[in-house]
């Protein structure tokens, strides 16, 4: 009896985890993040909920298409189920900041307690 049948379990197993392992991205929604050059750690929370803004300003809540109008209200949901929500908010970097600063100040309106702003760590610099 040889190692050969454990090295074939271990690569099966590799492959299942890297087949099922999930992002955290919503499926076909592209955007490009702005660059920072420093990290800063997040723990994912329950209370942590998803917005998008892709590069045509639609908006994306939890992976799901939502206009402007209905945003708010959703979000107030959230608030009232879970309590204390965190927004993180993921906005194409050629967004204009009026847009960004819409989204911020209804969601900051409709109850949300702290609003994180994702990018794309660059470990080189700015560009």
């Amino acid at each position: 009896m040889g190692i050969a049948p454990l090295v074939d379990i271990v690569f099966l197993l590799l492959l299942f985890f890297a087949i099922t392992y999930h992002f955290d991205i919503a499926s076909g929604v592209q955007i490009n993040l702005p660059k920072m050059t420093k990290t800063i750690s997040s723990d994912n929370d329950e209370n942590s909920i998803t917005l998008i803004i892709d590069k045509s300003a639609q908006i994306y809540l939890e992976g799901k298409k939502i206009d402007i109008k209905t945003l708010q209200e959703r979000l107030q949901g959230y608030v009232k189920e879970k309590g204390l929500i965190y927004l993180v908010l993921q906005a194409d970097k050629d967004v204009s900041h009026g847009n960004v600063v819409q989204i911020m100040d209804l969601a900051k309106s409709a109850g949300v307690y702290s609003i994180i702003i994702a990018a794309r760590w660059k470990a080189e610099g700015l560009q």
